[in-house]
């Protein structure tokens, strides 16, 4: 009966223990035993168990299982054990230890039932998820790594004082259902938007996953982004504003994709741009679109892990990411490109690959609810993701052109976690069934019909030909070497350079008021020298006769008024 109460974060944090006082094999064998044991352990679990505690006058749940839950359970186990796979060759204890403990936080967010548990989980996801981006120990990944932090701290703040206005305002601390009818409300939903990256709060994860080490950026974009899609599900399914963020959320990512050159970061605005779907799907709130949102976010975490695992590794053998860098690597490299090739049809979402039998859902609910406009932007933002996921990212990496470099490929253990990768994506798309068994809701819906299929075909056919016309025409912009910047303009160049013309603005005052301070400073001290210098009357010698004639004088009056 313990075994069943034991909440799944608790063997993730022993297993960071353990790793960070074992070293070489031993420590390899418990990082890829933890999600396997953990997994097991979780497939015996059932729907309904609570796991409940007092503390002080409140009801805790820290672990509450339900079919969301568990879904995302199943998710975060099997990311963590590509992860630890893909990440063997590294002899990094900071990275290790702190990748375990993150995938601790995301199962102790999900299973959380009330409001504290998750706001700990929630802090502790941002606290060491940051480490992930540090160990790269450039000056590059430290500053980013700050800005991640402070974004990321930011987000608990806002949903501890959610929580706060919550409960003021007569509501409990179990984490169910929210809305946008408060304030409570609407910071709450401002916590989980920036974690889930919505326009305009976006830039932490453009501007922190592709600092990251290559191997970290692999854990990062497994866990924050879905935490807080599950964090959506449960406390605001059905709202309507989330469909037009999602739909933005598709959408506007591709024109930043299209024209960055540093790879991963191109996957990094493939990241909001998948995840606008599940928002979308969330949004509309019906069984299809919230199971095609969950659907999604599981297909996701593979096939978009698969992607960093194909770009990290080119990272790890050549030492460079940028796309007017590479090219030709599939001479060296053919394992990887073909691995990289899963990914992009995938992502993509080519019939028989995983993304097809999730994506469907969600357009196919957005049409049955009506939402015609919205469905037409999901139909660009597919075009669109094939444009810079599916054909970039393994046409500049591995067929562009010969960049010159030879190189060869990761190391084994980087092929066999890309390779598992590939295999779960195909077989979901072949088989997508065990998936839709795993769902929130019963599942009514066959992704292979010929009018899914065909529409699917012709909207890749042409964003195909679009993309070789575009090119061979050289109309599609080219690689080059720069650093692009959206949003994060404002707080990384807007915002320092108004503090200082600011400052340089206030400089004379400053002086004026420095200066006049002064002068006031020198008039007290001359002052008080006048009495308590050197030849000042207090500090003049008094004979003994006119003290005691003083005191006689005080001590009388004294008489006299008392």
């Amino acid at each position: 009966m313990w075994m069943t109460e034991l909440p799944p974060f608790v063997p993730f944090f022993i297993g960071a223990l353990i790793a960070g006082i074992t070293r070489g094999r031993l420590r390899a064998v418990v990082l890829l035993a933890i999600p396997v044991l953990g997994g097991v352990h979780l497939l015996n679990i059932d729907a309904g168990v609570v796991w409940q505690m007092q503390f002080l006058d409140y009801t805790l749940t820290p672990y509450r299982v339900d079919r969301l839950s568990l879904l995302f359970g199943y998710l975060f186990h099997i990311a963590t054990f590509l992860g630890v796979l893909y990440a063997l060759h590294v002899r990094d204890t900071l990275q290790q230890v702190s990748a375990m403990l993150y995938a601790g936080s995301a199962l102790g967010a999900v299973f959380a039932g009330d409001f504290i548990t998750l706001f700990v989980f929630w802090e502790l996801l941002a606290l060491t998820s940051v480490f992930l981006i540090w160990a790269r120990r450039t000056p590059a990944a430290l500053q980013a790594g700050l800005r991640y932090l402070i974004i990321q701290v930011l987000s608990g703040v806002l949903l501890l004082a959610g929580t706060l206005v919550y409960l003021h305002d007569g509501g409990s601390l179990a984490f169910e259902y929210i809305g946008l009818g408060s304030l409570a409300g609407w910071l709450i939903f401002l916590a989980f938007g920036i974690k889930c990256a919505f326009p305009l709060l976006h830039n932490w994860l453009t501007d922190a996953y592709p600092e990251a080490t290559p191997t970290g950026t692999v854990f990062l974009s497994a866990f924050t982004t879905k935490v807080a899609v599950y964090a959506l599900a449960r406390g605001f399914p059905g709202t309507e504003l989330l469909v037009y963020i999602g739909a933005i959320m598709t959408c506007f990512p591709i024109f930043f994709a299209v024209i960055e050159n540093d790879l991963r970061r191109v996957l990094a605005y493939s990241l909001i741009n998948q995840v606008g779907f599940m928002v979308v799907g969330i949004g509309i709130g019906t069984a299809l679109a919230i199971n095609g949102a969950i659907a999604h976010a599981f297909n996701d975490v593979i096939f978009k892990g698969l992607l960093f695992m194909s770009m990290g590794a080119v990272l790890h053998v050549t030492g460079r990411i940028n796309g007017s860098e590479l090219g030709g690597l599939y001479k060296t490299m053919p394992k990887t490109a073909a691995l990289c090739m899963v990914g992009a049809a995938s992502i993509s979402a080519f019939p028989l690959f995983s993304g097809f039998v999730s994506k469907s859902m969600v357009m196919s609910a957005t049409l049955q609810e009506g939402y015609t406009m919205v469905w037409l932007a999901l139909l660009f933002a597919s075009a669109g993701v094939f444009h810079h996921a599916g054909i970039k990212i393994p046409f500049f990496a591995f067929f562009a052109h010969d960049s010159g470099i030879r190189a060869h490929e990761p190391p084994t253990n980087m092929l066999l976690a890309m390779t598992a990768a590939a295999l779960l994506s195909i077989f979901i798309g072949v088989y997508p069934w065990l998936l839709y068994d795993l769902l929130p809701f019963a599942v009514d819906y066959t992704p292979y019909d010929a009018t899914h299929v065909i529409a699917q075909l012709q909207l890749l056919f042409f964003s195909a030909l679009a993309f070789a016309w575009l090119k061979l025409s050289g109309l599609y912009p080219p690689e080059l070497r720069s650093v692009n910047l959206d949003a994060e303009w404002i707080y990384r160049r807007l915002v320092p350079r108004a503090v200082r013309r600011l400052i340089a603005a206030l400089r004379p005052l400053d002086t004026g008021i420095r200066a006049g301070a002064l002068r006031a400073a020198a008039t007290v001290v001359k002052g008080l020298s006048r009495y308590h210098g050197q030849e000042g009357v207090l500090a003049r010698t008094w004979p003994t006769g006119s003290m005691v004639l003083w005191i006689a004088v005080l001590l009388g009056v004294y008489l006299v008024l008392y």
